[in-house]
């Protein structure tokens, strides 16, 4: 009885922690697109006003045509292009899948992650990971960022640790060497696979497949010299 209490215990603090850590870094996010509002508010305001100016100023009022010239609409605007319209179709079809994803993973979120958009850009998220128990990183909040491109799901996201961390497959750019996001990438997979995935990498680092050698080299020579330096970066930088 006293085992199923600690287990309830344990999932709901990590839940919490996930919550928090995440709350943080979307109002971090938030804040800087507030201010890029203002900015382009402003920005909008002015040419607004510079536009109505030069409509009162020219002869007449306002300068009107009997017809308009081909590849242009009525009122004065191109017709959208055949790239222009393939684009949209590929952006429309992209974000479906992304507004499914994000329902899947708010849903049912993968063990110890998190994750979903920064503000209102569906193609920029923002992922939280715990460390998972029993490893060296355990007790750690790690962020990273996922960005999307309009050709997801047909091309990998691009994940990276904004979180500092001692891996041989995570160098200190936040990079990752993990075979799904490269090579190995398939539209079958999904967000919520990969933070899997990286989850999996934090348990089982894979030294045969470096990006930072000198600490492969460190885990297969003196696995207990690793261990101490990862878990002293893990409560530096994760905690």
């Amino acid at each position: 009885m006293a085992s199923s209490s600690t287990a309830k215990s344990s999932t709901t603090d990590s839940n919490k922690r996930l919550k928090t850590g995440a709350k943080q870094e979307t109002e971090r996010s938030s804040n800087n697109n507030n201010n890029h509002d203002s900015e382009s508010d402003e920005s909008s305001s002015f040419q607004n006003g510079s536009s109505s100016s030069s409509s009162q100023d020219a002869p007449g009022g306002s300068s009107t045509g009997d017809a308009s010239p081909p590849g242009s609409t009525a009122n004065g605007g191109k017709r959208p292009s055949k790239a222009s319209s393939r684009m949209n179709r590929i952006l429309s079809n992209s974000a479906k899948r992304l507004q499914k994803e994000l329902s899947d993973i708010t849903m049912d979120p993968p063990p110890n992650c998190s994750a979903g958009p920064k503000g209102d850009n569906l193609y920029e998220w923002v992922s939280t990971i715990l460390g998972p128990p029993g490893s060296v990183y355990e007790g750690g909040i790690f962020f990273l960022d996922i960005h999307f491109s309009p050709d997801y799901p047909f091309k990998p996201p691009k994940v990276v640790f904004k979180t500092r961390i001692y891996h041989c497959n995570i160098n200190s750019q936040g990079t990752i060497c993990l075979d799904i996001l490269k090579d190995n990438w398939s539209p079958a997979l999904t967000i919520s696979k990969v933070l899997l995935s990286i989850c999996s990498l934090l348990t089982d680092c894979n030294p045969a497949d470096p990006l930072v050698g000198s600490i492969a080299q460190q885990f297969t020579s003196n696995r207990e010299e690793h261990d101490k330096v990862a878990r002293l970066w893990t409560k530096r930088y994760a905690t």
